[in-house]
């Protein structure tokens, strides 16, 4: 196994990725006949939730006051969007580089840290990235030691685009506090920072000539699109606060396993 790095490069040519196993396992750069689709300006640098395309592991979205009960027993997460516990404890860890080549890269990470108690069950987050001619193939999974709630997604910070096409279905009705309390409710028109499910693929985004569609296997997805510089558009197992709702439940052995794929025309 490789000691964690600062940055490694994929390159296809027409397009290229740059992942930062460093800071937190994050796609950094996604550049298509030059221009680039992942916002990693210097301006956001500064917040881990602000910039890049970053795995979320081993919950996803707003975590309500960082509170859930599982088997029996309560937990507190730590708080790092006050009030709430945010899109899990991977994407501010160093990760390892597993396995490189010059279009692909394995890397992992533990979800938890002792010193800080971030994670209570322990566990193990793994990603795989896939350079191809015509698309990036990202695959993340967590894999438990012990019965624990789980869910995973990815959070790309896409340079805001020429237009947005995306269809769902249902959107998860969300309160005052902005977290998912269990209603379903029809979509309104945009602008969005919501959760949504029965989502048509591809999403498909555009700047100019460059049509970039977007899809996955997980069933959930986010859409938040209302900064100026940016659009999210985050495909997750779950939707947000699920570790209260009801999340995927692995035993000892078990692993969660999602792709995403972003591909080019």
């Amino acid at each position: 196994m490789i000691a964690s790095v600062t940055h490694v490069e994929l390159d296809g040519g027409e397009a290229s990725a740059t992942i930062s196993p460093a800071d937190g396992g994050r796609l950094t750069s996604l550049r298509v006949r030059g221009r680039e689709l992942i916002d990693s300006s210097i301006a956001h640098r500064a917040d881990p939730l602000h910039w890049g395309s970053y795995p979320m592991a081993p919950w996803v979205g707003r975590t309500r006051r960082g509170r859930f009960a599982f088997a029996g027993v309560d937990y507190q997460l730590p708080i790092n969007m006050e009030p709430h516990a945010i899109h899990g404890t991977t994407f501010t860890k160093s990760w390892r580089v597993v396995e490189e080549g010059s279009l692909a890269l394995e890397i992992e990470t533990e979800l938890s840290d002792p010193d800080c108690g971030d994670w209570p069950f322990g566990g193990i987050a793994r990603q795989q990235f896939e350079l191809e001619p015509d698309a990036l193939t990202c695959w993340l999974e967590v894999e438990a030691v012990e019965a624990m709630p789980a869910e995973i997604g990815w959070h790309p910070w896409f340079v805001k685009p020429d237009s947005v096409e995306f269809t769902a279905g249902v959107m998860f009705g969300r309160d005052d506090d902005y977290i998912c309390d269990g209603r379903t409710v029809s979509p309104p028109p945009p602008p969005w920072d919501d959760n949504f499910t029965e989502v048509t693929q591809p999403v498909n985004l555009r700047w100019g000539d460059l049509t970039v569609s977007i899809t996955s296997s997980c069933e959930y997805w986010v859409v938040y699109d209302m900064p100026e510089h940016a659009t999210c558009v985050e495909p997750q197992s779950g939707p947000a606060n699920s570790l209260n709702l009801g999340p995927t439940v692995l035993q000892a052995g078990d692993r969660l396993r999602h792709w995403m794929r972003i591909a080019w025309s």
